[in-house]
């Protein structure tokens, strides 16, 4: 497997990256039947409230600090059942002490007001630990077998913009007002507001999708953006293509990098473990998927957008997560995750085939050597050495 080194790929942006800062992991929960990988390999997992109260439990010990509830509402690809995203957050959040976690949610399907109350509640009965992952929606029946409009590409994320706006206005501030195309909000005041957390205005923001469009919006309006898989190259064009959207406003946004982890005693072994996924995909399955997001990134104008240039291979982890190669031993992982650090990944969301095990493996044997690499980092950046090879 290759190890390519990333040092260098992106130095003109070296200004916005800072390597002091300790990388963040997070895990998706398994509140969706069928496991991260659309295959009939083995996968120790299961949706239901007790293995997730177990599994979050286990992260917030382990050393992860964030968590994703997956949001699906029709029975798709695999994913026959599914607890609702919102719902599964509140219930994590109050068998937590200290992580937090990512309700996933669609435009279009909440209104504003709804959405921004109910998390404002999560937060206060978590004491901070609240926050939404804005999906513009890819899935065409979700909308259109409950009769509402499906729009296209770009509408979507225009919405999404407005979406985004008013949950932010709503969070922060008293008599709000909000005109747009898609949403209204007239001398409209949520209280109590956010629990309050120093250095945090309001429930943190994530966002994702990779268009066009969806990296200019990502820019001027989420506190996070979510990539699909990415291999350096591919990360490093999204990040200079969000920095420079966030640029003329002075906004600051953060990454987080989708990526699938098999961490074994040897690469040997991990590499053997994704040909066994790939072999034993669902075939049926993964081209059902592949059909359903046909309407996604490929029918942008310019081609570019979320699974616009999978593969089958690809698709098999349905956010790319083989792309990102965490695969390998525990130290080639660790050192993988330094070489995406140093292009601007502040957060690593994870998948596992099997969560309980490997989620524990991957906190008591990667991120201790994730966290020696980042100190040797910061202290080669502080040496003289270090701060003039960085200029």
């Amino acid at each position: 497997m290759s190890t390519q080194n990333a040092t260098g790929a992106h130095a003109e942006s070296s200004a916005s990256i800072n390597l002091h800062e300790p990388l963040k992991f997070a895990y998706w929960v398994p509140n969706v039947s069928g496991g991260l990988v659309i295959s009939k390999v083995e996968q120790r997992t299961s949706f239901d409230l007790d293995h997730n109260i177990k599994l979050v439990q286990t992260a917030e010990r382990v050393g992860s600090e964030y968590a994703l509830s997956q949001v699906r509402y029709l029975s798709s690809y695999g994913g026959a059942q599914q607890h609702e995203s919102t719902s599964t957050s509140l219930a994590l959040l109050l068998a937590t002490e200290k992580l937090k976690v990512i309700a996933a949610i669609h435009p279009g399907l909440w209104e504003p007001a709804v959405l921004a109350k109910q998390i404002l509640t999560f937060d206060q009965f978590s004491k901070g630990r609240a926050a939404i992952n804005v999906v513009s929606g890819w899935f065409k029946d979700e909308f259109t077998k409950l009769g509402l409009p499906w729009l296209e590409h770009d509408e979507r994320y225009r919405r999404t913009g407005e979406f985004i706006q008013v949950v932010r206005g709503l969070f922060t501030q008293e008599n709000f007002n909000f005109s747009g195309d898609f949403y209204r909000a007239h001398d409209f005041t949520l209280r109590p507001g956010p629990y309050p957390v120093e250095g945090r205005e309001h429930p943190e923001i994530f966002f994702g999708g990779n268009s066009t469009a969806a990296r200019k919006l990502a820019g001027e309006q989420a506190d996070w953006y979510f990539s699909n898989g990415k291999d350096f190259d591919g990360f490093t064009e999204q990040f200079t293509d969000v920095t420079a959207a966030a640029a003329p406003s002075g906004r600051t946004v953060k990454f987080g990098l989708n990526g699938f982890a098999i961490v074994r005693d040897t690469e040997a072994e991990a590499v053997e473990q994704l040909r066994e996924i790939i072999a034993n995909a669902d075939v049926d399955a993964v081209e059902g998927f592949r059909k359903s997001v046909q309407a996604a990134g490929a029918s942008t104008a310019d081609g570019k957008g979320m699974w616009a240039d999978s593969t089958f291979d690809d698709l098999v982890q349905y956010n790319d997560g083989f792309r990102t190669r965490l695969i390998g031993d525990p130290e080639q992982v660790a050192r993988r995750i330094i070489e995406y650090k140093k292009l601007g990944v502040n957060l690593f969301l994870l998948g596992f085939l099997h969560f309980q095990e490997e989620l524990e493996r991957f906190g008591t044997q990667v991120i201790p050597i994730v966290r020696e690499l980042e100190a040797d980092l910061a202290a080669s950046v502080d040496s003289p050495v270090g701060a003039f090879a960085s200029a």
